[in-house]
């Protein structure tokens, strides 16, 4: 189990980009909940409980095909489970073939190993953009 909430989120970039669903969603504790603060109408702003993340996230690279994250920085802050960290993605949009680059960031609270809350924020116009309406990024 690794040790940090660094070394958690690390872990959870390395099964995303491995497209190891299971492995990512194993990651997150029973009562974890997943936020969208900016998720476009329509789309869920909030996912809760592991079988729900599953459920939103098990067929992820069937929707994206990420193949590099890049330009990752973590930051620390004043409370040792929370961390702040940056990220791109670049892949491909599998309907389309069209190429997705996206900056995130997010705000995760890593608990004994395991994500209690994970905020995603990502830009929706630029996820419109790329899909069309609804569909998750």
């Amino acid at each position: 189990m690794p040790s940090t909430a660094t070394d958690v989120f690390h872990q959870a970039l390395d099964r995303l980009l491995a497209k190891d669903m299971p492995g990512f969603i194993a990651l997150f504790a029973d009562d974890a909940v997943m936020e969208f603060p900016f998720a476009p109408a329509g789309r869920p702003s909030r996912v809760a409980g592991r079988a729900e993340l599953h459920n939103y996230l098990i067929d992820y690279p069937r929707t994206l095909d990420i193949r590099e994250i890049a330009d990752v920085t973590v930051h620390q802050t004043a409370d040792r489970e929370v961390i702040v960290a940056e990220f791109t993605a670049t892949g491909v949009v599998v309907a389309t073939g069209e190429p997705y680059r996206l900056r995130y960031i997010a705000v995760l609270t890593i608990r004994a190993g395991r994500i209690l809350r994970y905020r995603d924020y990502w830009n929706p116009l630029a996820v419109r953009e790329l899909f069309g309406e609804g569909v998750r990024a």
